[in-house]
């Protein structure tokens, strides 16, 4: 299920240029359907995660998935651009209740010292889902036009939905080791737990850049390098999958692998890839030659190996009873922050100067994001409650 919230999302920007073709509308107003998208998701997801944290995760995330498919299912049918700005705003209202529960639902089933590799094969689902969006549109589309791909990507998320009637709901906090103090189970306690903040705004730049990229870089591809839709969407797919799978695991087995040397360890993995991320995606924006598909791969490894470990850090940051809630509020600012500013800015950028130009607000929020992470490795948790007595109390 996971896997198909990415690619009902990512379907559309692999047949863009195709819907900007029928409906002559601007770079700018199609960065506006992403954004759109994204307000939408961010304004649903504080919504669902109190309602998380009082009532069945497992039935919201059913009604969640069904609204989202069927919304998917309605866009193969979209004849205007106003229509289909408003079929992707309900998929994202349906994704968000996903989203914002499923982490929780996955944490209460593993120790905090195992996340980060559980994390990191949960979260293959987000490089593997784009990586699959981006193929299927670039070969349904050319070939069939640009509504068949979401007729295929729509019926899949009502089987599955139908089948986790049948999946147990596991026992809040069970596993959790961490004692529930006023900084980990409480809203005030949250709006002042640093250890929440750094990994949320490390996090939220990083989305800026992430999102930006994932909307555009075909585009970029297809407009700037050369490249076919079909090869376009076929190199940044390939890019994706690979770089997804290979650092998702990678990066939460790093972060997993150095927590009992160092609290830190997931701030610490994200912030090193991150900075890696800045110089490698400038060699791939600068460089037409042979060096820009490498540096591209390259950038893509280092931007998503921290996803494992920066979503470890967010879950083991509060305690279990107020953790839907605080995914709920990591989700808002992520992407109030992030991607639903940078698809319309970079668009905004790209139709008064250049792409290329669009793309330097995604290196600069990477090299943000690096800088607030490594300042966040000062107020990363214990994993054991025994480690520090006030487990999680900032120090003063």
């Amino acid at each position: 299920m996971n896997l198909l919230n990415y690619v009902d999302r990512t379907v559309l920007y692999a047949v863009q240029p195709l819907v900007q073709s029928e409906f002559h509308r601007s770079d700018a107003d199609f960065g506006l359907v992403t954004s759109a998208f994204f307000i939408f998701y961010m304004l649903a997801s504080p919504v669902m995660g109190p309602l998380a944290d009082r009532y069945s995760r497992k039935r919201i995330m059913i009604i969640g998935a069904l609204v989202w498919s069927a919304a998917t299912l309605l866009t193969a049918v979209t004849y205007n651009f106003w229509e289909l700005v408003f079929r992707h705003t309900i998929i994202g209202i349906g994704e968000a209740s996903f989203v914002t529960i499923s982490p929780t639902f996955v944490a209460d089933m593993f120790p905090e010292e195992k996340r980060g590799r559980v994390f990191g094969i949960f979260y293959l689902a987000i490089p593997v889902g784009t990586a699959v969006g981006y193929l299927l549109g670039g070969w349904l589309g050319p070939h069939y036009g640009w509504r068949m791909p979401f007729y295929v990507a729509a019926a899949p998320g009502f089987v599955l939905a139908l089948a986790m009637f049948w999946l147990p709901e596991p026992e809040r906090g069970r596993f959790d080791s961490i004692p529930e103090n006023a900084y980990r189970s409480t809203l005030w306690g949250l709006a002042r737990n640093p250890a929440f903040w750094t990994a949320t705004l490390g996090m939220a730049a990083m989305t800026f850049a992430l999102g930006g990229l994932q909307v555009w870089m075909p585009t970029f591809l297809h407009r700037a390098r050369g490249f076919s839709l079909s090869a376009a969407n076929r190199t940044f797919g390939l890019i994706i999958l690979f770089d997804g799978i290979v650092a998702s695991l990678a990066g939460g087995w790093l972060g997993d692998k150095l927590l009992p040397r160092t609290r830190s360890a997931y701030y610490l993995v994200s912030a090193v890839s991150l900075a890696v991320g800045v110089p490698a995606m400038m060699v791939a924006l600068y460089n037409s030659g042979p060096l820009m598909v490498p540096a591209l791969l390259v950038a893509g490894f280092m931007l998503l190996l921290n996803t494992a470990p920066l979503n470890a850090a967010v879950i083991n940051s509060v305690g279990a009873h107020i953790r839907a809630t605080a995914v709920a509020v990591n989700i808002f600012v992520i992407h109030m922050l992030g991607d639903a500013l940078s698809p319309w800015l970079i668009g905004f950028i790209a139709d008064r100067h250049s792409l290329q130009g669009g793309f330097i607000s995604a290196v600069i929020a990477i090299a943000i994001s690096s800088a607030i992470l490594f300042y966040g490795m000062r107020f990363a948790p214990p994993i054991r409650a025994a480690e520090h007595p006030t487990a999680g109390v900032p120090e003063e």
